[in-house]
């Protein structure tokens, strides 16, 4: 089980990456792949129900404000912890740095996290996750929040793309154990980017 639930986990993270300068191509992108995901029956995490209906998934229109470029402070001495799922599973994370940057005049924060088991694979090594909340979830988007997958900076800043924004997979289907987002990672601004939710 933790095999198939390790390998869900790795396809998600093949969804994108942000860039250093926005690029509408790399956004298309990102939603074709996250399209063809979702209509291929041995890697899409719909139902059966709604895979035989799929055509695409509702996202936000690509929207250049919400790529942002933040200052990027490493925390040190961090110790790993449990992150809580929806389900059983307990992946561990350390908290890996702050993201710290301007979006519509407010100053707003976001912790990062590294999978500590996925940091030991040598194709993840230089993986961070960001998962995140903001005052569309519930209405627009996905309760849960959503997810964006992201690189180990060299400098001191990190580019945040959220429209390359994903849903975890527990969005779709209640068999998959998603990280639950962090209290500290719930943005009091509406963040109109990436996948809306699925269902109404």
């Amino acid at each position: 089980m933790r095999t198939i639930l390790l390998f869900v986990f790795l396809v998600q993270l093949n969804f994108g990456f942000a860039q250093e300068k926005f690029d509408v191509t790399s956004v298309t992108k990102f939603q074709t792949d996250l399209n063809s995901e979702y209509a291929d029956a041995k890697t899409s995490p719909l139902m059966a129900e709604d895979l035989a209906t799929f055509k695409s998934l509702d996202f936000y229109p690509i929207n250049e404000k919400f790529f942002v470029t933040a200052k990027f402070i490493r925390t040190k001495k961090e110790k790993p912890f449990v992150m809580k799922t929806t389900g059983d599973k307990k992946p561990v994370y350390v908290k890996y740095g702050e993201a710290h940057f301007i979006l519509d005049g407010k100053d707003l924060k976001l912790n990062i996290y590294r999978n500590i088991a996925l940091s030991k694979k040598k194709e993840y090594k230089d993986h961070l996750f960001l998962p995140f909340s903001d005052l569309t979830c519930g209405n627009e988007s996905y309760v849960g929040g959503k997810y964006i997958d992201l690189k180990i900076p060299k400098g001191n800043t990190i580019t945040i793309d959220f429209n390359i924004s994903y849903n975890p997979y527990c969005a779709y289907n209640h068999k998959y154990s998603c990280p639950i987002v962090p209290l500290e990672n719930d943005l009091n601004i509406a963040i109109e980017a990436g996948v809306k939710k699925f269902h109404d």
